[in-house]
C-alpha cells in the first residue's frame, strides 16, 4: 500500500530533484529580493538625507561644510548600489550552482528585473545630486 506521501511525489509532474531545484531557486530569489529592499532603503535614505540638509542649508538652519549633505547622500547612495551589485553577482553564482532541467525553463527573474530598476533609480539619484537631473 502507498502512504500519502508517496501518492502525491507519484502524481508530480515534476520529479523529487526538479522540486527541490526549484525551492532551491525561490529560495535564492527570496534572499536577493531581500537585499533588493535593502538597497531601496539605503538609496532612498541617502537622497532624502541630501536634500532634507540642502534645503535646511538654504535657509540657514543648518551650519556645515559646504559638502557635507552631499558627501553623506552619495555615501549612502553608493552603499546601496554596491551591495545591490555584488548582491547580484551572488545571486547568479547560487543559481549556477542550482542549474538543471529547471533552469532551463526559467526566462527571466523577477528579483533581476526589480534588481535592475533599484539599480537605475540609484543611477537617476546620483545624476540629480551630481548635475541637478530631473529637478531640484
Amino acid at each position: 500500500m502507498v502512504d500519502e506521501r508517496e501518492s502525491r511525489e507519484l502524481k508530480s509532474p515534476l520529479g523529487a530533484n526538479e522540486l527541490a531545484a526549484a525551492r532551491t531557486v525561490l529560495a535564492i530569489e527570496r534572499n536577493f529580493m531581500a537585499l533588493v529592499r535593502t538597497s531601496v532603503s539605503l538609496i532612498g535614505f541617502g537622497f532624502t538625507i541630501y536634500k532634507f540638509l540642502e534645503a535646511l542649508k538654504g535657509n540657514g538652519e543648518f551650519k556645515s561644510s559646504s559638502h557635507f549633505a552631499r558627501n553623506l547622500g552619495l555615501f549612502l547612495i553608493l552603499l546601496g548600489m554596491s551591495l545591490l551589485i555584488l548582491g547580484y553577482v551572488q545571486f547568479t553564482r547560487l543559481k549556477a550552482l542550482v542549474r538543471g532541467d529547471y533552469e532551463k525553463r526559467v526566462h527571466i527573474s523577477t528579483a533581476t528585473v526589480a534588481g535592475a530598476g533599484v539599480l537605475i533609480a540609484g543611477m537617476l539619484a546620483l545624476l540629480n545630486i551630481f548635475f541637478g537631473f530631473g529637478g531640484s
